[in-house]
């Protein structure tokens, strides 16, 4: 019997389909890391989101694990080389939400160019101001898309019916389409009027924007991150808006998440600043939560799984 913990609560359709496959599903979402460390050992399978950290310690004591399943696109919570070296295979879902993460950038930065949000609370509290809300177009814009995988594709996918001018940039070669064009980093940072993170994070794209990538942008731009909140540095962020060498940010995530994608969101002149900020508009890491990409997450890595399967993988 190859049996399954689950640690975090997803689409109901993924224990269904473990069942369907014959595999034996235990779902224990509030035990600690340590409590779970004691059990991992009965277990071939682990779901994961973001709970927890899985490091060489953990991974020590699955002795029996044949896969990790993360339900989600990023792997930096997993230490997915030591997992190899176990031959436990680690598996992700990144076509399960990156189009809602393509949407929500795109409804991002069109909110920010109309400043939908502002208008919004003005009308609801009786004031209407057109002139104080006149927008920016996005028509002949040039928009800079750094990481050009599944969400950076799929971002790019959602701007094609503008007239703008889309650009790429990725450490790997030849990843540009009919959407995007590949450029390397000086030219994105010499045309670009928007700057999009697609990026997963890793040591070299920790603090990815920060002062050094800001001064080497050729004009003023606007910044959209649905990647990971410390890939921008708020300190260097909130400079730039100062001196308006960014002219506004949309940000799904922020530089004080925890290791889970949770916030506790306190006072601090960054944050004020931040907050108050007119050209400034957060969600809460959201971009990938749609309830139509909560199903399709669980979907994928069903269907990897299968392929692990059928390829005797659990024999």
């Amino acid at each position: 019997m190859i049996r399954i913990l689950h640690v975090d609560t997803n689409h109901p359709s993924l224990v269904e389909g473990f069942e369907h496959l014959g595999f034996e599903n235990t779902v224990n979402t509030t035990a600690s890391k340590e409590e779970i460390e004691k059990e991992i050992a009965k277990f071939h399978g682990l779901v994961i989101r973001s709970r927890f950290p899985i490091d060489t310690p953990f991974l020590s004591k699955a002795v029996n694990l044949k896969f990790i399943a993360r339900v989600g696109s990023g792997l930096e919570n997993i230490d997915v080389r030591a997992a190899e070296k176990l031959d436990i295979k680690v598996v992700s879902a990144p076509e399960g939400n990156s189009p809602a993460v393509g949407e929500h950038a795109l409804a991002l930065l069109l909110s920010l160019f109309n400043k939908v949000p502002k208008a919004n609370t003005e009308v609801r509290d009786g004031i209407w101001q057109r002139e104080a809300n006149r927008g920016e177009a996005l028509d002949g814009k040039t928009i800079g898309i750094i990481g050009y995988g599944h969400t950076g594709k799929q971002f790019a996918k959602k701007l094609s019916g503008f007239d703008v001018t889309v650009l790429c940039h990725d450490i790997v070669p030849n990843l540009g389409d009919v959407f995007a064009t590949q450029v390397t980093l000086d030219e994105l940072q010499k045309s670009a009027d928007i700057v999009s993170l697609h990026l997963p994070l890793d040591h070299s794209t920790l603090h990815y924007i920060n002062r050094e990538f800001v001064e080497r942008m050729r004009k003023p731009f606007w910044l959209i991150n649905t990647a990971r909140g410390n890939q921008v540095v708020t300190a260097d962020l909130i400079d730039a808006l100062k001196n308006k060498s960014i002219r506004g940010a949309c940000l799904d995530v922020l530089e004080m998440e925890t290791a889970a994608f949770d916030v506790s969101i306190e006072p601090s002149d960054a944050w004020n600043y931040l907050s108050a900020h007119p050209n400034i508009i957060f969600s809460p890491h959201v971009a990938g939560w749609t309830v139509q990409s909560h199903a399709k997450l669980s979907e994928v890595i069903l269907d990897k799984i299968k392929v692990l399967l059928h390829k005797g993988y659990f024999m």
